[in-house]
C-alpha cells in the first residue's frame, strides 16, 4: 500500500506510557496489513519472530533481517526456518542475511525488499544485544556490540527504510524498547546495557518529533512482564526465569494492534504490551502466560513505577 504525498500530521507525544481507552476512530482495521510489506530486525527468533508470524497471519509480507543463516548450537531458528513458519501463517517471507552494525547489508536488504514486494510499510527495529554486566566487568568489545546493535542499529534501519516509508499510505517504525524512565536503579548494575536500550527509546522521542507533520507514525512498545526467549532465558536464569515469563505472543498481538492503528494518531507513545491490549478489549492474559502458572508473573526491567500502580496483574520486581 503506497500514500499520497499529502500525509496525516503525527501527534499525541504527551500520551507516554499512558494508554487510554481508544475511540472507534483510533483502532486499526483489521485487514490493514493485507499486502503490506514489514521489515524486522532480529526476526529469526524470539518476539520477532512472533511479530512476523502474526502480522503474516493478515496477509503481510515479511522482510526478515538476521544474521542467522546456520543452526546456532544454543540458540533455535535460522532466517530460512523463519521464513517457513511466516509462510504458514499466510504471508509472503524473504529471508536476507543482514548484520544490522554494517550499513552497507541493511541497505542491501531494503533494496532487496523494495525490489521483490514493491516498498516497505512498516520498520520493527526487535534486533537487541544484552550483557547485564557491572562497570567493571563490561568489556568494550561488548559495550560496542550493544550499542552497534541496539542504538546504531534501530537509528540505521530506520533512516534506510524512511524514504520507503514516506511513501506508504500508513506507515510505521515500531521500536522494541522501554520507556524513557530515568530512574537510577534502571541505571545500577548494567549502566553499559540501559545506555543501548534507551538509545533505541531516544530513536522514538526524536524520530516521532522530527517526523510530525510527514504522517510516519514512530513508537516503542515494551513488556510489563519479561517475556519467555532465548536471550531472556540466557541472561536472566534459565527455566526458572521462564516459568514466571509469558510468551512472545502477547508482544506480538501488542505490536499487531499498534501497526495496524492510523498512522497519523499514533505516534509517539511508549506503549506497555497489556496496557496496549486492553485499549483493544482484551480482558483474560491468561493464555500468554505457561500453562497452569498460579502466582504473580515476573515483571520486566525499566517499567516505570507508574504502570505497576494502574495495573492489576500479579506481578514480582526485580
Amino acid at each position: 500500500m503506497r500514500r499520497s504525498a499529502a500525509g496525516p500530521e503525527a501527534v499525541d507525544f504527551a500520551a507516554d506510557v499512558d494508554n487510554a481507552a481508544l475511540a472507534d476512530d483510533d483502532r486499526g482495521d483489521a485487514m490493514a496489513l493485507q499486502g503490506r510489506t514489514v521489515f524486522i530486525s532480529g526476526a529469526s527468533r524470539g518476539i520477532g519472530l512472533a511479530i512476523a508470524c502474526r502480522l503474516a497471519r493478515d496477509g503481510a509480507n515479511i522482510v526478515l533481517a538476521a544474521k542467522t543463516s546456520e543452526p546456532h548450537p544454543k540458540l533455535p531458528g535460522t532466517i530460512f526456518s523463519a521464513a517457513e513458519e511466516v509462510a504458514a501463517a499466510g504471508g509472503r517471507a524473504l529471508p536476507v542475511v543482514c548484520d544490522i552494525r554494517e550499513e552497507e547489508q541493511v541497505r542491501a536488504a531494503v533494496e532487496q525488499a523494495v525490489a521483490t514486494f514493491g516498498g516497505i510499510d512498516v520498520c520493527v527495529n526487535n534486533a537487541s544485544a544484552i550483557a547485564l554486566t557491572d562497570t567493571l566487568a563490561t568489556e568494550m568489545k561488548r559495550y560496542d556490540l550493544m550499542n552497534q546493535v541496539n542504538a546504531r542499529g534501530t537509528f540505521l534501519c530506520s533512516k534506510l527504510t524512511l524514504p520507503h516509508l514516506l511513501k506508504s499510505a500508513n506507515p510505521h517504525i515500531l521500536n522494541i524498547a522501554p520507556p524513557l524512565d530515568l530512574d537510577p536503579k534502571w541505571f545500577a548494575g548494567h549502566v553499559a546495557y540501559t545506555i543501548a536500550k534507551f538509545g533505541m527509546s531516544l530513536c522514538t522521542l526524536g524520530m516521532a518529533a522530527e517526523l510530525k507533520g510527514r504522517g510516519v507514525a514512530v513508537n516503542s512498545l515494551w513488556p510489563l512482564t519479561a517475556i519467555d526467549t532465548a536471550a531472556v532465558r540466557f541472561a536472566l536464569g534459565g527455566d526458572a526465569m521462564a516459568a514466571d515469563c509469558r510468551s512472545p505472543e502477547i508482544m506480538a498481538d501488542a505490536a499487531h494492534a499498534i501497526v495496524s492503528r492510523p498512522a497519523g494518531t499514533c505516534s509517539g507513545n511508549f506503549f506497555i504490551d497489556e496496557e496496549v491490549l486492553r485499549a483493544e478489549g482484551v480482558t483474560d492474559f491468561a493464555r500468554y502466560a505457561p500453562p497452569g502458572h498460579a502466582g504473580p508473573l515476573q515483571a520486566d526491567f525499566f517499567v516505570p513505577d507508574a504502570v505497576f500502580a494502574r495495573t492489576t496483574t500479579a506481578l514480582k520486581r526485580f
